[in-house]
């Protein structure tokens, strides 16, 4: 019996650092693109992708993240007595439904790695998806759907892939691969953290979408520490290569990574030119700058 993926683990328990002084009080997982919050993104791509269970590894300060996925009885009491009805489905149509979200928390930010086996006992022995809200992927079908399409055929790990720069390589857990034809999908030998341009194995970087066994639990229960002094969850996912099937996948789409100041600014422009209410307008306000 194949298995199907219900769980997706989203990673927010992070600092968000580059962009201090906005995250000093709100989660860098809170900053809207146009006028929704990246974390809400990220989960409704996993909604739309037949996720049934959402789990949260937050930290300090996240509180924020969990009022968001609830419901806002006093400002829903507000809106309704100003008959503004259809806003009040806006904040609520999308959201999981109750039993559906858990919550656990990184005590201490010691990497992805670590933050992905907090979620162990949440996830027990199921494959599960990992979602990171800083990676926003803008596509016609969800960037996790392709990926579970994929999965449902080869029954192993999947991660999402893109090519970049040689000389950015050192900012992404890279593929070794046995052999590339430039096609969809790429068999998996190896990979690597964040290694330099001359050491690089390929330009086949891992963005922040990944479908993973149980089985990498086991690989990070050592807590070994890798690249940076964190616990890398590159290095588990190495250590099961060759054990079960591994596969990359160029999603097809524009992935904008919005933990970086200009690849969140490129976001809101993407996202806000793309929306048929205010498309035109925004348009003409960056002619007129431009």
């Amino acid at each position: 019996m194949k298995k199907q993926v219900r769980k997706a683990v989203f990673p927010v328990g992070g600092l968000g650092t580059r962009f201090l002084p906005a995250t000093k009080a709100l989660p860098k997982e809170m900053l809207p693109v146009v006028d929704k919050p990246l974390i809400q993104y990220a989960v409704e791509e996993a909604a739309a992708s037949g996720i049934e269970e959402f789990i949260f590894v937050t930290g300090r300060g996240k509180h924020a993240i969990e009022d968001h996925f609830d419901v806002p009885y006093e400002l829903n009491q507000t809106l309704s007595e100003r008959g503004k009805k259809n806003i009040i489905d806006a904040l609520g149509n999308w959201m999981p439904r109750p039993g559906q979200i858990a919550y656990t928390r990184q005590m201490e930010p010691l990497g992805l790695g670590h933050a992905v086996w907090c979620a162990r006992n949440y996830v027990g022995n199921e494959p599960f998806a990992v979602l990171l809200a800083d990676d926003l992927v803008m596509s016609q079908e969800p960037c996790l759907k392709q990926m579970i399409d994929v999965f449902e055929e080869a029954q192993g790990n999947v991660v999402a892939v893109m090519d970049v720069a040689r000389d950015h390589t050192d900012r992404y857990g890279i593929l070794e691969v046995k052999h590339d034809d430039g096609g969809k999908l790429v068999q998996v030998s190896g990979l690597v953290e964040k290694p330099k341009p001359e050491d690089a194995p390929s330009t086949l970087s891992v963005i922040g979408r990944y479908i993973l066994q149980s089985e990498v639990f086991d690989h990070l229960d050592g807590q070994q520490v890798g690249a940076g002094g964190e616990i890398q969850l590159t290095d588990a996912l190495a250590a099961m290569v060759g054990s079960q099937p591994f596969c990359g996948l160029r999603f097809e789409g524009t992935r904008f990574d919005c933990g970086d100041k200009i690849g969140f600014f490129e976001a809101n422009i993407a996202f806000a030119i793309s929306r048929d209410d205010i498309g035109e307008a925004v348009r003409k306000v960056l002619t007129d700058y431009v």
